[in-house]
């Protein structure tokens, strides 16, 4: 493909019309197309792998096995719940795949490409070999090439190398996919593309079911690594107790043992934290935001600090002309010309230059027969660079002068003791943006274009606020969430902005360019003020890790390629649906309804997947405890395990499972708290410790009360209720603060068991029958002690811990 790429034709690149539609076809009959496949989310049999094969599944499958070959139907129960929370996992991620798909689709940018003399949009996958591919700002590499046009063509490259200065690229240059244009323009002649682009490999690194670091999914692997090295030695001593220890019917030993087993496997807290997260995916994709990476939601519900670039995101992409004053001797009618002038010298205006170009358009071209009178030929360009914060245009003008121009920030082309700064310094208290229009008197692309220039007028612009900054903002402060508003603007402006969105610390507009270099002391400058301006992309960075450096989780929003820095360095990048193909290539969280407000949204789902595990986690983990110290009881004790596969079957559905599944779901506006695992097993191992001991005393208490046959069966009935009742504390402690819903729930899955309890064939297939009343009160007495013995636990911890 290589050598392909060096026969083409030398006429076709100097041309600049790109390929001929015959020539395109060509190369697709010859497979020399960019035919990646993009992987926005696993396949579906990806999906039914990783929640089929999954270690706890097989140990459970094994067991469930053994089950149906040795004891009745409803021993077995444990491994249709399997097959149906696996079920519940594929099809709540299937959702989110299609979820996911959709939007990427909708996210996708479309490279410009030029075939045949005219230029239009593709997608990525229909580039050939050969094609000319046109570049703007921000738009990015996606396959690698050649340049064979360049207009002050800048490219970051810091995405491939680390390398954050970018690099000027003149024809016949090399540009690599996954580097983006910061300034200037052009276009480039493919020569890799499929899975020879550097683009394949970046694809491949960066599918979006790679994850972020996710410390509930970390937590919840910690777990389960643990449990399982306690299972082991528990679940082996078990079964020579049972088996050889105790010379009881064989099948009804292997019936006990497996029931010893099966509830220290906590198999469904796994496939709820997917749930929980899948279902977080499809709740955002239906507000038109895209999560690349899943536990990105979890990610931003623990951002303490969010950093908001201005433009884009505090107000709305377009900006009104509102005024133009001139200084000095120029007359407006001519600084219109120049500006009408200046905006037809740009293919590619950002919104600043859109706006002059709405207000002051070109005249008509005339006729090609007909004379050009009055025309302004435009000579050189200086395409706006973040870093320079200017343009440039020269020009031949009608009468055969020649003038070249600057546009940009008035305090970086004026001296600091320019009078014309405190008339501006007036206009940017207002909120109003203004740009600078000077006579430059050098060439346009030397590096000090901007010493004396002449100041020849104000350009006065307004920027639309976006309707829902004001009340997003105000969340985040409710929320205790630092926000940071840094812009590449000037300070006062961008102060003028947020104050009129009630940000709090707005009065107090502090200028990058006065910013400490030193880390700490620049730490120390960002948790004093709340709006910064005239930030270059590296102080952005430099920000970012300036706030981590003390312990912050930042998250960063953008829209420009000036944020792709920040973005990428941030905990948790968010990007506008709008913004440039590298900022949303680099965010694991793209707004692509372009609004700020949605944010809120994807914080409530984060607090809602972390703040619902954690409980449900409690109720897992309580029963793994429970179920291995009861184990343990039983070979110290050298007696039967009192339950059969089915009771536990039936306690984990009442206690755990169903009630697990409404709570996994339910709004949750809790702040998000650190050290998942610390914060779980503070509650569950007491939790865990109090149930089996109460359990464990009913049961040993039975067991000198009844004799004869039946005994047995009787000695675990006394035994199930007791467990149930404790369990049941358990719940309704979970299910703090009480809703009318939560209080239904907890009294729905009472008064189911109940009904087992009260229903004769019920009673026959769990095998629960209570006899006399001497031990279901005595059953009911021990569980109030356990009880009170919960609360007491619960509170000491939540006074040591916080909660």
């Amino acid at each position: 493909m290589t050598q392909r790429a060096s026969e083409l034709s030398g006429e076709q690149r100097a041309s600049g019309r790109g390929l001929t539609a015959a020539e395109v076809a060509e190369r697709i009959s010859r497979g020399e197309v960019n035919d990646v496949p993009v992987r926005s989310s696993r396949s579906l049999t990806e999906i039914v792998r990783a929640n089929v094969f999954t270690r706890f599944n097989l140990i459970i499958g094994v067991l469930w096995v053994i089950m149906l070959a040795v004891a009745p139907i409803q021993d077995s129960l444990f491994g249709f719940v399997i097959i149906a929370n696996t079920g519940i996992g594929i099809v709540q991620e299937w959702r989110a795949k299609k979820t996911l798909d959709s939007l990427a689709v909708i996210g996708e940018s479309k490279p410009v490409v030029r075939r045949d003399g005219k230029a239009a949009g593709i997608h990525t996958s229909e580039i050939v070999l050969g094609d000319l591919v046109e570049l703007g700002p921000g738009d990015k590499v996606v396959v690698d090439g050649t340049v064979a046009e360049a207009d002050g063509l800048e490219v970051d490259e810091s995405l491939l190398t680390g390398e954050a200065d970018p690099v000027l690229k003149k024809t016949g240059d090399t540009v690599m996919s996954g580097s983006f244009v910061v300034a200037g323009g052009g276009a480039f002649t493919a020569t890799k593309v499929g899975r020879e682009a550097y683009a394949a490999q970046l694809a491949e690194e960066a599918s979006r079911f790679t994850l972020v670091r996710s410390e509930l999914r970390s937590g919840i692997s910690t777990i389960l690594k643990y449990i399982t090295w306690m299972m082991v030695p528990t679940a082996t001593a078990l079964v020579i107790s049972q088996l050889v220890v105790k010379d009881n019917n064989f099948k009804d030993s292997i019936a006990r043992t497996v029931g010893g087993i099966v509830p220290m496997i906590p198999e469904g807290l796994v496939l709820l934290t997917s749930v929980a997260f899948a279902i977080g995916v499809v709740r955002l994709g239906r507000k038109q935001c895209l999560v690349q990476e899943l536990p990105a939601i979890e990610g931003l519900a623990r951002v303490d600090v969010v950093c908001l670039d201005k433009t884009g995101t505090l107000t709305e992409g377009g900006m009104d002309v509102t005024e133009l004053r001139p200084l000095g001797d120029a007359e407006e009618p001519y600084l219109r010309r120049v500006l009408a002038a200046f905006g037809a010298s740009e293919p590619r205006p950002n919104a600043s230059l859109q706006a002059i170009i709405d207000a002051y358009p070109a005249p008509a071209k005339a006729p090609e027969s007909a004379p050009e009178d009055g025309a302004w030929t435009t000579t050189g360009t200086l395409p706006f660079s973040s870093a320079r914060k200017y343009s440039g245009a020269a020009f031949t003008e009608d009468g055969g002068a020649s003038s070249a121009w600057l546009l940009g920030a008035p305090d970086v082309l004026l001296s600091e003791d320019d009078p014309a700064l405190a008339e501006i310094g007036q206009l940017n208290e207002q909120g109003l943006r203004v740009l600078l229009l000077a006579r430059a008197r050098g060439e346009l692309d030397a590096p000090d274009a901007a010493q004396g220039a002449e100041p020849a007028a104000l350009v006065v612009l307004e920027q639309r606020l976006r309707p829902d900054a004001g009340r997003t903002l105000a969340y985040f402060g409710e929320q205790r969430v630092a926000t940071k508003v840094i812009s590449g603007d000037n300070a006062v402006s961008v102060g003028a902005v947020a104050a009129k969105l009630g940000m709090e610390g707005a009065e107090h507009p502090l200028d990058a360019r006065r910013m400490p270099k030193d880390t700490d002391e620049m730490a120390s400058a960002m948790e004093r003020n709340a709006v910064f301006g005239r930030v270059t992309p590296q102080q952005k960075r430099e920000m970012v890790a300036a706030l981590q450096s003390r312990g912050h989780t930042v998250a960063m929003t953008g829209d420009g390629v000036n944020d792709v820095l920040a973005l990428k360095d941030a905990d948790i990048g968010v990007s506008m649906g709008s913004g440039s193909e590298a900022t949303r290539a680099v965010a694991q969280i793209v707004l692509l309804n372009n609004s700020f407000a949605t944010l809120p949204s994807v914080v409530a789902e984060g607090r809602r997947v972390i703040g619902n595990i954690t409980r449900v986690a409690t109720l897992f983990l309580t029963k793994t405890v429970y179920s291995v110290l009861l184990a343990v009881l039983v070979v110290c004790f050298q007696v039967e395990y009192p339950f059969l596969p089915r009771h536990l079957t039936l306690l984990s559905t009442l206690t755990i499972g169903v009630p697990a599944f409404f709570l996994a779901l339910a709004p949750n506006k809790e702040r998000a708290h650190p050290h998942f695992v610390r914060r779980v097993m503070r509650y569950a191992i007491p939790s865990g410790v109090i149930c089996a001991a109460a359990t464990f005393v009913m049961y040993l208490i039975a067991r000198h009360h009844y004799a004869g046959t039946g005994a047995l069966d009787a000695e675990t009935s006394a035994a199930t209720l007791t467990l149930f009742l404790v369990s049941m504390w358990v719940l309704a402690i979970i299910a703090r603060p009480y809703t009318w819903w939560r209080i239904c729930l907890v009294a729905a899955m009472g008064l189911a068991f109940l009904v087992v309890l009260a229903v004769p064939w019920l009673q026959d297939f769990f095998a629960l029958k209570l006899v006399g009343t001497r031990m279901p009160w005595t059953a009911v007495a021990i569980a109030v002690v356990a009880s009170a013995a919960l609360e007491y636990a619960w509170r000491l911890v939540g006074r040591r811990f916080g909660g």
